[in-house]
């Protein structure tokens, strides 16, 4: 049973969540709150597995309640919620740590999966969010010339465009004909050259500076 704090401040929203997870047996509506400030008293006293978080609400964004969470060190995986024009708040979600996003009205399917990949600690974006990060990329763009700098091996940018695209470790390395410990170790060369510590800022960086493509 996967327990599941819902933060948004449209109570539609909400309730429209709220009622499709109670469809599947496998979720339990933790508890709902309406800013971020809210959330985060509520991840305290009722400690979900996974937070599905709005963007812009008032008292407390979701991204500066995302930015609180990441200073607590909080492993609580969150999956942003999202609309068609947040696509620059949606590239700093991912950069924050988000496991996923999802638009207000995706339907059960995607939603019961991106919480299951989140819970998991996988990331599981979404084709239609993926279709819009990818227009975002090609938008035309003059990196720093310090960040121009920072290349990545082939190898690594298909490791890391595979995990853009929601593969684990796992089915990497049997893509890959290789160990998992073999990817693992060059994620871990990905986030050294990328100054990041996890999958989804790997990710945000990397498309922010064109190093991947997906």
């Amino acid at each position: 049973m996967y327990k599941v704090l819902i933060v948004d401040d449209h109570f539609v929203v909400r309730e429209g969540l709220k009622l499709v997870l109670e469809t599947g047996e496998r979720f339990e509506v933790a508890g709902e709150a309406s800013n971020g400030e809210e959330a985060l008293r509520l991840i305290e006293e009722t400690a979900p597995d996974v937070i599905l978080m709005d963007l812009n609400m008032p008292v407390m964004s979701g991204l500066e309640a995302m930015k609180r969470l990441k200073e607590r060190e909080c492993r609580i995986p969150v999956i942003i919620l999202t609309t068609y024009n947040e696509d620059e708040l949606m590239m700093q979600g991912l950069a924050l740590g988000a496991k996923g996003y999802l638009l207000k009205d995706t339907n059960s399917e995607n939603l019961f999966r991106s919480i299951e990949s989140a819970a998991r600690g996988e990331m599981l974006l979404s084709g239609s969010v993926m279709e819009r990060m990818i227009a975002l990329q090609s938008k035309p763009s003059d990196p720093p010339p310090q960040e121009s700098k920072i290349m990545l091996t082939d190898k690594e940018a298909f490791i890391l465009e595979s995990v853009a695209q929601g593969y684990t470790s796992k089915r990497i390395a049997l893509d890959m004909a290789v160990s998992e410990r073999t990817i693992k170790s060059h994620l871990t060369n990905v986030y050294n050259k990328l100054g990041v510590d996890s999958r989804s800022q790997a990710v945000a960086v990397a498309l922010e500076r064109g190093l991947i493509q997906i």
